[in-house]
């Protein structure tokens, strides 16, 4: 389409089928995170496959450069993508918890929201991309955590102590 040039490794995303591929999928994970216990089992499988996909997205971003930077690149976006995936689990979970039926919607809503800003920041602005990726990640990780100690002591004070 040549909207963006892309690092050597990744023409391959330049394919119509793979595009089509990652379309039909998008809109499959936007419909199964609308149904609540629906979302975290999709959340609960790509917790093995994210991970994997994003250290070979890093390693075909950097390939062809040295190879400590390329081991190095797949162990950061591996890393990155099982915190990403661990923290995004967490709070799946603790939003299927809720009794009423809105949190998925929003929490749905908001994710594609970021996902669409992030996508557009990282090409116009990456260096803000990042630090904004790292902040939204810390935000959630802190929230999954208050979310679970929350629905901990709910737990404890609905068995009566």
């Amino acid at each position: 389409m040549g909207w963006v040039t892309l690092p050597e490794g990744l023409h391959v995303l330049e394919s119509p089928w793979v595009i089509g591929v990652a379309l039909v999928l998008t809109v499959v994970e936007v419909i199964a995170s609308l149904v609540p216990g629906v979302a975290t089992a999709w959340e609960a499988v790509h917790a093995a496959i994210r991970p994997v996909a994003a250290a070979g997205l890093a390693v075909l971003a950097t390939w062809g450069s040295s190879p400590v930077l390329v081991v190095v690149a797949g162990l950061l976006g591996g890393s990155l993508g099982v915190a990403t995936t661990a923290t995004k689990l967490k709070l799946r979970t603790a939003i299927d918890l809720s009794p009423e039926p809105v949190s998925n919607a929003v929490a749905t809503g908001a994710e594609v929201t970021t996902v669409a800003g992030m996508a557009w920041l990282v090409w116009a602005h990456p260096w803000i991309a990042l630090g904004l990726a790292i902040l939204i990640l810390a935000t959630l990780f802190l929230l999954a955590l208050a979310a679970w100690r929350a629905l901990r002591r709910a737990a404890t004070w609905a068995r009566g102590g």
